[in-house]
């Protein structure tokens, strides 16, 4: 089953702890946020931004990125990086026009990261990397704006209620993951009610590695269904006639013969 196109996004609202944020954050750039897990979209609560913005620049400009081979002898330990080289050169090119059509409609460049000669090798072809951007305010009409980048850019929106703040969440109709930062355990699980996405986390990401849930997509992005393990087994061999499968699938029952 494939996985369709959804933008993953980590809401911020009422929130104080800011340097497990930015953990989270460090943490999402691992392969080159080439996952179908990451989260590209940041909706911040207007007061807040001034403080999310300060702690989420600290955690680009503090990104390494570049040759993970890169020794001088074999016995050399491999380079302490944050991410290498995106999945081929297409791919890095494909996101810098998505990047240059967002600037080109409006959108505002919160950072621009340069990749270090330093941690290359000489002459080597480096079309395939790509340094982190953040962009503020997309345009609606860009295609940044409701897919998934499946790279190292990220977006930010700055919302003033809630419900804004829930409908930017949900922009792309379906996704696979979504968070919540706040301090308010309350609002928390009112908003998770409210998003359209398979699995949710209050304070934390999500991912397809939470292994005793079933994972899946939500909205358009539904049929992401299954990634391995004994949900995906149990539910095309063992789980009892007439009962509905595991993820979402509407109004669909696995009869016996199908089984």
């Amino acid at each position: 089953m494939l996985e369709m196109d959804g933008v993953n996004c980590y809401g911020v609202w009422e929130f104080s702890d800011w340097k497990g944020l930015a953990a989270q954050i460090k943490k999402g750039f691992e392969y080159g946020k080439q996952r179908c897990t990451a989260y590209p979209r940041f909706v911040v609560q207007r007061a807040l931004f001034p403080k999310f913005l300060e702690m989420y620049l600290g955690v680009v400009q503090s990104l390494k990125v570049g040759n993970p081979l890169l020794v001088e002898k074999a016995e050399d330990p491999l380079p302490a990086l944050d991410y290498g080289p995106l999945i081929n050169s297409r791919k890095a090119e494909e996101l810098r026009v998505m990047i240059g059509e967002a600037v080109a409609g409006g959108a505002v460049a919160l950072y621009e990261g340069v990749l270090d000669e330093s941690r290359f090798t000489p002459n080597q072809d480096i079309s395939a990397y790509l340094a982190p951007v953040a962009l503020l305010n997309l345009p609606r009409n860009c295609k940044l704006y409701h897919g998934e980048p499946f790279g190292p850019v990220d977006s930010a929106v700055v919302v003033d209620s809630v419900d804004q703040m829930i409908a930017e969440m949900n922009v792309s109709n379906g996704s696979l993951v979504s968070s919540l930062a706040t301090d308010d355990a309350k609002l928390a699980k009112q908003v998770s009610g409210d998003l359209r996405c398979f699995k949710f986390g209050h304070n934390k990401v999500r991912s397809r590695g939470d292994n005793e849930e079933s994972f899946g997509g939500f909205g358009q992005s539904w049929k992401g269904c299954f990634v391995g393990g004994r949900y995906l087994v149990e539910s095309v061999t063992e789980g009892p006639a007439g009962e509905r499968l595991k993820g979402n699938f509407p109004d669909y029952v696995l009869l016996p013969e199908q089984r």
